[in-house]
């Protein structure tokens, strides 16, 4: 065996032992800190920089990226948008109705639904095929939404982004591996999100990257209105590229847990 080849197990069995020790109860104790924190959050904004892996039929991993803002008031209100490389979007729901604009196409459509935000993640997810950044994070009980079929939970130390101490922490369930950073302090928030999909080949993996964190007074005021300005009216089914997986790739299956 080489000496890179010797090091590289090295390093394997020490990741290997470090999870072994890991704290399954402080994992879970930081876990259920976040989701209610975040549970008692009536208004909530943040930018995102997400990074979308889908793999192609000859098994080549490719990354889609994107940017965008989002504002939540609970309990049934949300403004968001998302800009990339195929699509620059905007979403906006009332408590009544929900209104998508794509503004490459210069084309908007809306849809009847009325009730919370939970049950609007709910329908662009099954019914519209349009999932929400962050949806798990972002429903009013993201411990349940998360922790389903969860069968182990570790607590990996502290981590750092863009100079924000965090806690992270990683968990497996059935059909995926997910990790989170959540902010050290009195504000536990999201910072970064990692899901890796493992009942699917190559294991893609959706990161999400949460900045800018504001809740309470901070949020700024929002009409949860789009501005739709001269852009024609089409039906939701004609709206191209408003998922994070562009019209120019066929897909095959999505990653279950990224949205």
């Amino acid at each position: 065996m080489g000496t890179a080849s010797a090091a590289a197990v090295l390093v394997l069995a020490s990741v290997a032992l470090s999870a072994a020790r890991a704290d399954e109860a402080q994992a879970r104790a930081l876990f259920k800190a976040m989701t209610d924190y975040l549970a008692a959050q009536k208004a909530i904004s943040f930018d995102y920089d997400s990074n979308l892996e889908i793999v192609s039929t000859d098994k080549q991993k490719l990354g889609l990226a994107s940017s965008g803002t989002l504002t939540l008031n609970r309990p049934d209100k949300v403004h968001l948008t998302r800009t990339g490389g195929f699509a620059n979007v905007e979403a906006a729901f009332d408590g009544k109705t929900l209104t998508l604009l794509g503004k490459n196409a210069n084309a908007y459509a809306q849809t009847d639904q009325p009730g919370s935000v939970d049950k609007l993640i709910d329908a662009l997810r099954t019914k519209m095929q349009k999932p929400m950044p962050a949806a798990n994070l972002l429903v009013s009980d993201s411990h349940a939404s998360l922790m389903t079929n969860v069968t182990d939970v570790k607590d990996l130390g502290s981590g750092v982004i863009r100079g924000q101490e965090c806690n992270h922490i990683a968990a497996r369930s059935d059909k995926a591996d997910w990790q989170l950073w959540i902010a050290q302090g009195d504000r536990p928030y999201p910072c970064r999100m990692v899901i890796t999909s493992t009942d699917i080949p190559e294991s893609p993996e959706y990161t999400i990257d949460i900045r800018a964190w504001r809740d309470g007074a901070q949020v700024a005021s929002d009409t949860f209105k789009v501005d739709t300005g001269n852009a024609r009216k089409v039906d939701l089914s004609e709206l191209a590229n408003f998922n994070e997986v562009p019209a120019v790739f066929e897909v095959k299956k999505t990653v279950g847990l990224a949205k």
